[in-house]
């Protein structure tokens, strides 16, 4: 059983590389991917069973012990995280065919999209400091290629300053893991936890962990390193800026919960008022954008920030709701952005322009398509009994229990403001004297299916609360807990 753990790396892997040589035959390939996708969506569903009813997996690679070699450990959090992503990928190999030409289809793009899934997955389940850098660049790498991906001027633009902002944290990694072994002898995440909670350098530890803080916080897109992020995910195809939006700002919180409940809790007076504090300013800055632009994918773009905000203060705010709250948000967050990114690029396709002052009508030639934006939207805002006031709420209540009244007023203020700029956008896009669209009302009403597939998950999320949000608790208490993922890991060698 414990080999099950490699599985969410290698499905996806040999996905892409089996894709790589039938990248010219387009319809076989475009089954093989729609195959695979839903064989990792099952084969992922079923390993969150396994988890949930069994326990955790760790997979010990070589037989070598835990902290001699590399570690795989798929926990609920991780499990939890890799099934969304492969709920993704479906949705977005599902909508690929009717968005990507067969031109851009033919040059490998169901590979870099697999390789992409595989970095992300291996994220999520390495118990290793330096093998997290690892699948970093593995997702990087895929994703250098897939912003560039149909070879247009603006993505070759936008694509520089996301390479070099990535290129600038993943030198702040290495760095941060050197630091980190010269000081605790290893980088095995728990053997970490068990030598930094023994230390007597809190010092040096704290400067390390406020380093490792900024790597993570800027592959997130937290303040102030955000400026890199709204345009470098709007030039691509939509199916490609759906997988950035979701996942991979998402990698960089999952990181900064892992290493910061685990590894980094020496002085929570410090590091917890960081995570505060720059998830407020990350809010309050992530939807100013959103409210000062006029582009749709834009707007949905700035949405993220704000999103990775309610996340930080959620880690920052450390208890049960807290933790919760910044789970049960990344978990609905991934699968609504994607949903958003696939509507606005349909919105964009059919009227011809990103610019919502040049839209309007829509609604009478477009309805699912307004409705469905609409729904998203609510979503996004945190409206009950949408999935997004689950989060939120438990966000609210986490930190009234720390006295943090002031980070409940910013997010609140900050959800006003999210519904805001969905609710304006949706207005000048769907109502109005113009029509914009019209002409391609059935060409593009294939479009809605993948996105519907995705929105029908963000209602589940919220009417089904009842049935998730005890397994959202039960990982919050496991992350309170380092001990638990210090004996998961270290028994076999003690």
């Amino acid at each position: 059983m414990t080999n099950f753990a490699i599985l969410p790396i290698l499905i996806p892997f040999l996905a892409g590389i089996l894709l790589a040589f039938t990248h010219k035959r387009i319809l076989l390939t475009r089954r093989l991917a729609m195959m695979f996708a839903l064989i990792n969506v099952a084969a992922m569903t079923f390993l969150l069973i396994l988890v949930l009813t069994e326990g955790s997996i760790v997979l010990e690679t070589g037989n070598w012990m835990a902290p001699y070699g590399i570690i795989l450990v798929l926990d609920p959090l991780s499990a939890l995280l890799i099934l969304t992503t492969s709920i993704i990928l479906l949705a977005a190999v599902w909508y690929a065919p009717s968005s990507v030409s067969e031109e851009q289809e033919s040059f490998y793009f169901y590979t870099f999209i697999f390789l992409l899934v595989t970095g992300v997955s291996g994220a999520f389940v390495t118990g290793d400091l330096f093998n997290l850098f690892v699948f970093f660049e593995v997702l990087l790498m895929a994703s250098y290629a897939l912003i560039t991906h149909g070879g247009k001027k603006v993505q070759l633009r936008e694509s520089i300053k996301y390479v070099l902002i990535n290129l600038f944290s993943s030198m702040l990694f290495v760095t941060a893991i050197s630091y980190i072994y010269a000081v605790l002898g290893t980088v095995n995440m728990a053997q970490l936890a068990e030598r930094a909670a023994a230390a007597d350098q809190l010092g040096i530890i704290t400067t390390v962990a406020i380093l490792l803080f900024f790597v993570f916080a800027t592959k997130g897109a937290a303040f102030p390193l955000y400026y890199w992020l709204p345009r470098s995910y709007i030039v691509p195809n939509p199916v490609v800026s759906a997988l950035f939006g979701a996942l991979l700002t998402k990698v960089g919180v999952y990181s900064l919960i892992r290493t910061f409940t685990l590894i980094f809790h020496q002085q929570p007076e410090i590091m917890d008022q960081l995570f505060i504090w720059i998830g407020n300013l990350t809010m309050l800055f992530g939807v100013i954008g959103a409210l000062a632009s006029r582009n749709i994918k834009l707007i949905v773009a700035y949405n993220i920030i704000p999103a990775i905000g309610f996340m930080l203060v959620g880690i920052g705010i450390f208890n049960n709701d807290g933790l919760s709250g910044s789970i049960y948000y990344l978990l609905q967050d991934m699968i609504v952005k994607a949903a958003l990114f696939l509507l606005a690029g349909t919105i964009a396709t059919l009227a011809g322009t990103s610019d919502i002052s040049k839209m309007g009508g829509m609604i009478r030639s477009h309805p699912a398509l307004g409705w469905m934006f609409f729904l998203a939207g609510l979503v996004l805002a945190g409206v009950p009994p949408f999935s997004g006031f689950i989060g939120k709420l438990l966000l609210v209540r986490g930190a009234f229990e720390k006295g943090e009244t002031a980070t409940v007023i910013i997010m609140l203020l900050t959800s006003l403001l999210i519904l805001l700029s969905i609710v304006r956008a949706f207005i000048q896009v769907f109502w109005g004297e113009g029509e914009t669209g019209s002409e391609q009302k059935r060409k593009h009403l294939r479009h809605l299916i993948p996105a519907g597939f995705l929105m029908l998950f963000t209602v589940f999320l919220g009417i089904g609360a009842e049935a998730i949000l005890p397994t959202v608790q039960h990982i919050a208490d496991y992350l309170l807990n380092p001990q638990a993922y210090m004996e998961l890991v270290l028994k076999e060698g003690r």
